[in-house]
């Protein structure tokens, strides 16, 4: 069952210090929002100038906070795409109003997180919270940009270049763009990470009306699919999020726009009219055709528009009585999107396995039905699964029986059984024929009726019947009993099938000749047959030499003589990756793999710290709580009975004091707990990333040594052993760094100043710190690459060789 809806329209006003208040003002509802402009006195008596404006809306927004917007515009329709229905959260406005900032925020603080990753992080806060369910999560990440299609995440080093251009496509299934990339995400973290390397991908340009004015339009959509664990539930939902954030509206007179600049203001205001045009045709019932493929952006987001989607848009506005022209347009646009309807519908789907396996188990059940039913009408016991080996082998024996005459007839039990009786008579007759034509091979020697050298030779042999024709027949596969005439016409056969079944017949009852011929026939006939078979028995035996010979060449030649190579060779083919893997580590790479077995083993025992620890935690937090409800008691049973006083000092009794000094004794327990915990999780990071770093290198390693020994040809190899311990890509241990301690020095300053408030930031600073060693990396290699050989990028200067940690 679908519901139509409307889609939700709210109204989020910049804070500015002019704000215009006599012209704008809100509803005591805080749903509307009315304009008011003052006439032009230079028009003159006559003024028709409409001064005043009312727009009806889901919500207004002014000096709210982050999180408040957050939880008024897309908390639930996050919630609802968990149970499989799809949601679209748009933002339009003016440029430099705070769209970019209203959907993504800013990555650097925490607190000033947007709508964007605060999607992402209720999303896994769900998937927590529903054990029940195996829920997958992928991203994407689309920017549309002069009318152009761009994958902000083709940067990740695992996403393979295309060279076709990106395409929208349709399907049944929905819109979706052909090239772009998706990619799944386990944790909130790596999340993070995909969200902030988009973003560092965007096209920005700075104007007089924003500084940062976003150039192009971008959609981050989420896609989630929900399986549960439930092997007997067939049916899983999907669902997608699009997050789409518009360029702003911009007026080249404002703005200033010259050149590149002025040339996306004009595909961005191009782009956004054909969406309003869209949005009217939308609204309008009596519209048959909807605009969608004038531009990309509509077309993108086609089954949003509309579709089977909850919708949200939040239209962004100044509050500057200089930007009143843009506020009403932005409000307009608002109000018409409030006119479309949507019909929000879970996205069922069946699983193709689970679904064989329940109805396997229904079969299952069914036959037993059959089993009781049949029990019920006093019938034998009959069994309604595939035949084996010694039932069909039954039924076989039935059938002979039934054709020699010893069997009058065969019991019918079920379908099954009828359908295994007629199928032995089809392999009985296939044996029949079988012997037949074996028999006659025995008795007679087969001629192909495109020999024509043999066909000449029994010619000369004088074999013909008593009606002076060639004798024989065709088997149907190419063959006959001697030749036929060379003027016989293919499907003439009546009279030699004839003489056939007659000499056949005689064939079974005596061992004569098989025609009725006359004696000097018959003689002749024996002869000739004689001589053709001692023909080819002679023949066979002068060939059999020569073939012995060839077999005899073609065997190996065992020698008896030691080898004069006695080192070991290495094998023709390869040896499999997974077998090569556990020998090398047994081998060449033993000592790495020491040590990453001891990195591993102190990495899991400080997980498991943590994970006591956490509990621990949460014990103390309960215990806290439960402490101030009866404090809160106390304190209320003290007002109810009256307080007193002595020398302005509250009195307690002895029940009240001793909570209190247990309250303050739980929460120092729990903030040494709480930096017990901290000081943990930087240890887990610092030991995951030394695990890491060991994979990484006993992987390279491997492959190195995979490569020397199996795939590298030993005229190769030769010249490299015989430089030492220096091998083909292989860099001495000794010679390994870690990564320099900057950023993880900035992330602990950042976990003391900001965690103890929010420990749920965690993920979110941890993708920042990635994002910036990635940036310092890339900054790191390009100075390399500029920079004369011999001479040392300033990056490095800062730090002594003492600084780096020697693994």
């Amino acid at each position: 069952m679908t519901t139509r809806k409307k889609v939700h329209t709210y109204v989020r006003v910049k804070p500015t210090d002019e704000f215009a208040y006599e012209m704008i003002t809100f509803g005591e509802d805080n749903k509307s929002i009315d304009i008011h402009i003052k006439k032009d006195s230079r028009r003159g008596i006559i003024n028709n100038q409409q001064t005043d404006w009312s727009f009806k809306l889901d919500g207004v927004l002014h000096d709210a906070s982050q999180d408040c917007v957050y939880d008024t515009v897309a908390k639930e329709v996050v919630a609802q795409a968990l149970d499989g229905y799809n949601g679209t959260i748009m933002c339009y406005g003016q440029t430099g109003a705070g769209k970019t900032y209203t959907m993504t925020g800013t990555t650097e603080n925490y607190k000033h997180r947007g709508i964007l990753p605060r999607a992402l992080q209720q999303v896994f806060r769900m998937i927590e919270e529903r054990p029940t369910h195996s829920i997958t999560v992928r991203v994407s990440y689309l920017e549309i940009c002069n009318e152009a299609l761009f994958d902000l995440l083709s940067t990740l080093p695992y996403v393979g270049n295309s060279d076709t251009p990106m395409s929208i496509v349709e399907s049944p299934q929905g819109i979706f763009v052909k090239g772009l990339s998706v990619h799944m995400t386990g944790r909130e973290e790596d999340a993070f990470s995909l969200l902030f390397e988009g973003e560092t991908n965007r096209i920005i340009a700075s104007h007089t009306m924003n500084k940062n004015s976003s150039r192009s339009h971008c959609i981050f959509t989420i896609y989630i699919e929900a399986h549960s664990r439930s092997l007997s539930d067939e049916k899983y939902i999907t669902s997608k999020i699009n997050l789409v954030d518009l360029a702003g509206s911009e007026r080249v007179g404002k703005t200033g726009s010259e050149g590149q600049i002025l040339k996306e203001a004009t595909y961005i205001n191009k782009s956004l009219s054909f969406l309003e045009q869209a949005i009217i045709a939308l609204g309008d019932r009596r519209r048959e055709h909807v605009p969608f493929r004038q531009c990309k952006l509509t077309h993108a987001l086609k089954d949003s528009l509309g579709g089977n989607c909850n919708m949200v848009i939040v239209a962004n506005i100044y509050g500057d009585a200089t930007q009143l022209d843009e506020t009403l347009s932005s409000l307009r646009f608002a109000s018409r999107m409030k006119l479309i309807t949507t019909e929000p519908s879970i996205n069922e789907k069946y699983d193709a396995e689970r679904m064989v396996k329940n109805l396997e188990k229904e079969l299952i059940l069914l036959k037993q039905e059959l089993a009781i039913h049949d029990s019920l009408a006093n019938r034998a016991m009959v069994t309604y699964d595939p035949m084996d080996e010694i039932q069909i082998a039954e039924i076989n024996s039935q059938v002979r029986r039934y054709l020699d005459g010893s069997l009058d007839e065969i019991d019918i039990i079920n379908l099954r059984q009828i359908q295994e009786v007629f199928n032995q008579f089809r392999v009985i007759l296939s044996q029949q024929e079988e012997e037949v034509e074996a028999s006659l091979r025995r008795k007679y020697t087969l001629i192909n009726k495109n020999d024509f050298a043999t066909i000449t030779a029994v010619n000369k042999a004088g074999l013909v019947d008593v009606e002076g024709n060639t004798v024989g027949e065709t088997d149907g596969q190419g063959f006959g009993l001697g030749v036929a005439p060379f003027s016989a016409k293919p499907g003439k056969k009546g009279k030699f099938k004839k003489t056939f079944r007659d000499i056949t017949g005689a064939s079974t009852k005596k061992e004569g000749l098989l025609s009725p011929a006359s004696a000097k026939d018959v003689d002749s006939l024996s002869t000739s047959r004689s001589q053709l078979l001692s023909s080819s028995k002679e023949a066979d035996v002068k060939d059999a030499p020569s073939h012995d010979r060839e077999a005899s060449s073609s065997e190996p030649v065992v020698s008896d003589s030691p080898k004069e190579d006695s080192h070991t060779t290495r094998p023709g083919t390869p040896p499999p990756k997974p077998s090569a893997f556990e020998e090398f580590k047994n081998e060449r790479g033993s000592e790495i793999n020491r040590i990453f077995k001891q990195n591993k083993t102190i990495l899991n025992d400080r997980r498991k710290k943590a994970s006591e620890t956490a509990q621990r935690i949460n014990s103390i937090k309960k215990e806290i709580d439960s402490t101030k409800e009866a404090l809160d008691v106390q304190k209320t049973f003290r007002e109810e009975q009256g307080e007193y006083e002595n020398k302005g000092l509250m009195i307690i009794d002895e029940e009240e004091f001793l909570l209190i000094l247990k309250l303050k004794e739980l929460k120092k327990q729990y903030r040494g707990e709480y930096q017990d915990l901290r000081d943990l999780k930087a240890e887990i990071q610092y030991c995951q990333h030394l695990v890491d770093q060991c994979r990484q290198r006993l992987l390279t390693e491997f492959d190195i040594w995979y490569k020397e020994s199996f795939l590298i040809h030993e005229d190769v190899q030769a010249p490299l052993k015989a430089k030492g311990s220096i091998r083909l890509g292989l860099l001495p241990l000794s010679k390994l760094t870690s990564l320099a301690e900057d950023d993880e020095d900035k992330f602990g300053q950042i976990q003391t100043s900001v965690l103890p408030d929010c420990p749920d930031s965690v993920p979110f600073y941890n993708a920042r710190m990635k994002l910036d060693q990635k940036q310092n990396y890339s900054k790191t290699m390009a100075s390399f690459q500029n920079k004369k050989p011999g001479s040392i990028p300033s990056v490095l200067k800062e730090k002594s060789p003492s600084d780096y940690n020697l693994r």
